[in-house]
């Protein structure tokens, strides 16, 4: 049921009043669909539901890494900065301005005046403050995101309004911490971080333009909108992430207008989709790539092993035995049905600066002679029934970790199967509905692996270094699948801190260039955001970037803060659709006005913010 939109708080008026006395248009700011809410504070029962197949991890800002929990942290939480939609570069969040010393080892933040907690307290750099320096002296409470917080030597809060943080190091990414900042009021009553997942009291306070009202394990989670949130309440009058496990199921639900919105489509859904009234698909260059990960052997800082990862991949003649026999194009035409791009390096095409491509002479390209002329090299011959066997005799048969709600995983599979039996391995799909438990534990061969990368890589790229394997095998770290490569660290640590972008951008290749050449990630496909959603329920919706971008897993909140409900056109001075780049247009212009608009440099991490 859709209803009338309310009339424009008192916050939104006097963004206007500021926009006129600096020359704007005031009909920018009628289009401006997120600065709207309910006057009163009543719902008007609008409802924007969004079907997910991803489990929550956790509701902990310290632990969550899957897509969906880190997706919901950044409506619920704000950070220091955000990225811009239109074009990605940094802009005010929580912070309003950034400076660093000359030294670049001390950087200044201005914390925002108008940002407060759900529950009413002020948000202030103490808050900020003892969020980081939590991170720095509790391992648990850097799970998800201590590498921000690696490097940080001291971070104090001198007044409400500052934020100082002093590094042991030059720091690349410190306009890109991609860490929710929470209320000191509330966390410093926690215990034990590792266990506490945020699920069991509701309403969560937050800052974000969202909150958290209630959570059901794979069944559902819901917010309504923060009516003192800064930039102007959402109008949505709830936001609902419905779990369906079947992706099916959610198309059609999406169908029947039972949701409003549905990410990761197949293509032959999307097809069909496309046909039908009332639903929009978008397709757009996606954010995130689809890998194969191989075991390189788990193991913990402290140097014990675990799992039980077949030994023969630990051999690089069969990594990149395995890898020439992929057909990348096979899969982009097959299985993603031209709706991908063909992978090679780990940073997706969408990020021009930093995407690489290996040269002609580095290139494994799609040959299963030559991969069965590196098996017979290496030593692993095929017996009397055909199959490769290792000195020891033991065959190359190997598992692979699928997830059983993603179709790409199974039908990806299947070929895979095919390819390597002819080599003489075989490969046995394990579809689960979580991967995780096996995958921490160590107990796979492989995996089908994929990250949503943010438009600084630095979070990315440090998931596979040595700093973030498990302190012991109990434990578990921020790692990727387990690689601790000292070259590949080294550059890590040269990229981390270098301030030049172009140099920076060479840095963050070659580290491409290595881990495609250690074999243990082979990156398959880029492929397309392919989502769609009920236009009559979802009048207008910010994708990112402006153009041609997704609005499931954005760098930022802009997609769901920004929907108008459908219904809303009679009552929206603009009349038409709401055009997606005039809300960031608002916000820079606010800025600016206040005088307080520094954009600097690189923005970072993929949030933990998203994995698989």
């Amino acid at each position: 049921m859709v209803t009338k939109v309310p009339p424009r708080p008192a916050p939104a008026r006097r963004a206007l009043r500021l926009l006129l006395a600096a020359g704007v248009a005031a009909t920018s700011l009628a289009a401006a669909p997120g600065a709207a809410q309910a006057e009163d504070g009543k719902s008007g029962g609008t409802t924007l539901t969004v079907a997910v197949s991803q489990s929550i991890d956790s509701l902990s800002p310290f632990l969550a890494q899957k897509l969906t929990s880190t997706s919901i942290h950044r409506l619920a939480y704000e950070y220091l900065t955000n990225y811009d939609p239109k074009d990605a570069r940094t802009v005010p969040g929580l912070a309003t301005a950034w400076s660093p010393s000359a030294d670049k080892l001390t950087w200044t933040y201005t914390i925002r005046k108008d940002s407060t907690w759900s529950d009413g307290k002020p948000a202030t750099a103490e808050d900020a403050a003892w969020t980081f320096n939590k991170m720095m002296t509790d391992p648990n409470a850097a799970t998800a995101n201590g590498s921000f917080t690696a490097n940080f030597a001291q971070v104090t809060a001198p007044d409400p309004q500052t934020l100082v943080i002093r590094l042991k190091k030059p720091q690349a990414t410190m306009t890109a911490l991609d860490v929710p900042i929470v209320p000191k009021h509330v966390w410093e009553k926690v215990g034990d971080f590792s266990k506490f997942n945020n699920d069991k009291q509701f309403p969560i306070v937050g800052n974000g333009p969202f909150v958290i009202t209630d959570f059901k394990v794979d069944q559902y989670i819901k917010l309504k909108p923060n009516k003192t949130f800064w930039r102007g309440a959402p109008q949505f009058d709830e936001l609902v992430f419905k779990y369906y496990k079947d992706g099916d199921a959610a198309v059609a639900a999406l169908q029947k207008g039972e949701v409003s919105f549905v990410p990761n489509l197949t293509p032959a859904q999307a097809a069909a989709l496309g046909t039908q009234k009332d639903i929009k698909v978008n397709d757009a260059p996606g954010r995130r790539f689809y890998a194969l990960a191989t075991n390189p052997g788990a193991k913990a800082k402290d140097g014990k092993t675990f799992g039980n990862g077949h030994p023969a991949l630990l051999d690089p003649a069969v990594r990149k035995a395995l890898f020439l026999a992929v057909d990348r194009t096979t899969l982009v035409d097959k299985v993603f049905q031209g709706h991908a791009v063909e992978g090679e390096g780990y940073i997706p095409p969408r990020f021009g600066s930093y995407f690489w491509q290996p040269d002609a002479a580095q290139k494994r390209a799609y040959d299963p002679a030559a991969a069965a002329k590196v098996l017979d090299a290496a030593g692993y011959r095929k017996n009397a029934a055909g199959k490769r066997v290792g000195k020891d005799g033991r065959p190359l048969d190997f598992r692979i970790l699928c997830h059983a709600t993603d179709p790409n995983d199974k039908a990806v599979g299947k070929y895979l199967q095919e390819w390597w039996r002819e080599l003489g391995i075989g490969l046995k799909v394990e579809c689960l509905d979580s991967v995780s438990d096996p995958w921490v534990k160590g107990d796979y061969d492989l995996a089908f692996d994929g990250w949503s990368v943010n438009p600084d890589p630095d979070y990315v790229l440090s998931i596979h270094t040595c700093g973030t394997l498990p302190a012991t095998p109990k434990d578990t770290g921020a790692t990727d699948n387990f690689i601790c490569d000292s070259r590949f660290d080294g550059l890590y640590a040269q990229q981390a801190v270098e301030y030049d972008a172009a140099k920076r951008a060479d840095l963050v290749k070659s580290m491409q260039s290595r881990l495609y050449d250690t074999g243990y990630m082979n990156v398959m496909a880029y492929p397309n955001a392919l989502e769609a959603y009920r236009t009559d329920q979802i009048r207008s919706i910010t994708t990112m970037p402006e153009a041609a971008g997704n609005l499931w897993g954005q760098d930022g909140y802009w997609s769901w803060w920004s929907a108008v409900p459908a219904a809303s056109a009679s009552g929206d001075s603009d009349g038409g659709g709401s055009s997606t780049g005039v809300i960031v247009g608002i916000g820079a212009a606010v800025v600016v006005v206040v005088g307080l608009g520094v954009v600097l440099g690189l923005r970072r991490r993929s949030t933990a913010d998203d994995r698989e």
